[in-house]
């Protein structure tokens, strides 16, 4: 059998994925499998890179659409809603119409309906074709993971997932940077280029490397619809009310409460019937499994930091210092860059070192960077974030590619493209509620501080006085020739001074959220089993 020759057969059991398509030799994956799976990471950078690279430049792209800034983050939500949805069917939809088909199909509409963002001119065109692009693009994420554990030998898969962390944690982290750069050099449009080359080489080279697989229509008569049509509808209630709660005061809306009732009317019927139908959709039952069980739920709290913190990040630099979308990207850059160093180093690493204690020590570096930014104050800005952002860089570099070896590492290589949905759907919904959450805390927070403050910021105080004196002196020196006005307008900097500090505040407790969420994490990891295997460390070669 050559080496792009498929390892399935036509007696392969319905649940075993005909996923990859080509075959590893025993001991070391040959070049046409490399290949293959250097250009499905191509997709699962490119899947993600989506998700945050709208971050900086979301004022522009409002602006250019003719919406408000109550309105703009369903252009970010539409892509998670798509993303979320499809991710737990990919094995489904590989087995049914070949791991080849569905890549190639789904990767070109991907980039297509990116193109397409480009053109809307209103909301609700933008929310459609980001839906689209988020759920066409979603399919790459756990295909890329999926080859790593079906086609690439247990020696080498430290190496694979080293390709794929770089490409979950590196492409949020630089996301915003491209986008940034973009939008202030070329407009907001040439944001949704960025897919067309990467995808063409992509596609081009899956094209060459992947064998032709028969399709299994017979699968469309097994499928577990009731699961499907249920997770589709409860995921996407569920999404539409983490993005959408804080903005419209979450239960004190009708919307919100009438969403929630839906997201959990159909999550609870989608979880019983993936437990007792006899081909569940989405095979919860590995979720029983310790290590897989514990890594999802440390995936989960991961995901809520790495996605709340590129949230975080960008919204403090533009609401308190006043960042563009370029000096965002510049600042978040050094989040990003440094993993392009280290992430490369974590194989030998996991050879060498019990993978838990490996990822232990990245939840660890991720949060120490988290509590680092819990002090902050007016002049905290590019500058002051540097240390933070490098400390995060290399915690985040040790984190994943440990992780997804403790989670999937306990799974049977024809469970791994089941395990796998389950593992990145579970990560990103995780990214999801954190960015909500953490919306909250900073919304809420900047009420209590400013309430707090504000206590303390009264004329019987003299240093209150003498303030509104300089500053009212400051007005009428500027041209405000009335003194009652130039009095009335120090008094509104004032306030709005004590506003802009407990805005501050409150980022800083939303940081220390993150910092309490990633020790959990790391709490989890090592609760779990002891590795088996070469892939899992000590001892690899």
């Amino acid at each position: 059998m050559s080496d792009l020759a498929l390892s399935t057969s036509p007696a392969t059991s319905p649940r075993r994925p005909v996923a990859v398509a080509v075959a590893p030799t025993p001991d070391r994956a040959s070049a046409a499998v490399w290949i293959a799976v250097m250009a499905a990471m191509i997709g699962a950078f490119m899947a993600i890179l989506n998700i945050q690279i709208t971050n900086a430049s979301l004022l522009n792209i409002e602006g250019g659409i003719g919406t408000g800034v109550d309105n703009g983050s369903w252009i970010s939500t539409s892509y998670l809603i798509g993303e979320i949805v499809v991710i737990p069917l990919t094995d489904y939809l590989s087995r049914m119409f070949s791991f080849r088909n569905v890549i190639l199909s789904f990767a070109t509409l991907f980039a297509a309906f990116s193109v397409a963002c480009a053109f809307t001119h209103d909301l609700p065109s933008m929310i459609a074709m980001r839906g689209f692009q988020g759920f066409f693009g979603g399919v790459l994420i756990p295909m890329a993971f999926t080859m790593v554990f079906t086609k690439l030998p247990k020696a080498q898969q430290p190496i694979g997932l080293a390709m794929f962390a770089l490409a979950v944690t590196f492409a949020p982290a630089i996301g915003p940077t491209i986008g940034g750069y973009l939008t202030e050099n070329y407009g907001w449009q040439t944001i949704f280029f960025v897919n067309v080359i990467p995808t063409i080489v992509m596609v081009t080279i899956l094209y060459l490397t992947l064998d032709r697989q028969p399709m299994q229509l017979g699968l469309l008569a097994e499928g577990d619809w009731f699961g499907i049509v249920t997770m589709a509808v409860g995921l996407a209630s569920l999404q539409a009310v983490l993005e959408e709660g804080n903005k419209d005061d979450w239960f004190g809306s009708p919307f919100i409460v009438k969403l929630a009732i839906v997201a959990v009317v159909s999550l609870t019927l989608f979880v019983i019937n993936e437990l007792l139908v006899e081909k569940p959709l989405v095979r919860l039952r590995l979720l029983t499994r310790r290590s897989f069980g514990l890594g999802t739920v440390s995936a989960v709290f991961l995901g809520f930091a790495l996605f709340g913190s590129v949230y975080l990040l960008p919204a403090y630099l533009g609401q308190v210092q006043r960042y563009n979308a370029e000096q965002i990207g510049a600042v978040l850059a050094w989040t990003g860059l440094p993993q392009l160093i280290l992430i490369p180093l974590v194989p030998k690493l996991m050879q060498r070192f019990d993978i838990r204690y490996i990822a232990f020590a990245g939840l660890s570096l991720f949060a120490l960077s988290s509590f680092m930014n819990i002090e902050m104050s007016l002049d905290y800005s590019g500058d002051q974030l540097f240390l933070p952002n490098i400390v995060r860089a290399i915690g985040q570099a040790l984190t994943l590619a440990p992780l997804s070896a403790i989670s999937l590492g306990s799974v049977a290589p024809q469970d791994a493209a089941a395990a796998s949905g389950i593992s990145n759907m579970m990560r990103n919904l995780g990214g999801a509620i954190g960015t909500a959450l953490l919306s909250t805390i900073v919304t809420k927070r900047e009420q209590f501080h400013s309430n707090i403050i504000g206590q303390s910021v009264h004329l019987g105080r003299e240093e209150v006085r003498s303030r509104i004196a300089d500053l009212t002196n400051y007005f009428t020196a500027h041209g405000v020739t009335d003194p009652t006005a130039a009095q009335h307008q120090a008094i509104v900097a004032l306030g709005n001074i004590v506003k802009r500090q407990a805005l501050v505040m409150g980022f800083s407790d939303a940081f220390a959220v993150i910092g309490i969420v990633l020790i959990i994490a790391g709490i989890a990891i090592l609760l779990t089993g002891k590795p088996q295997g070469t892939a899992a460390g000590g001892g690899g070669h």
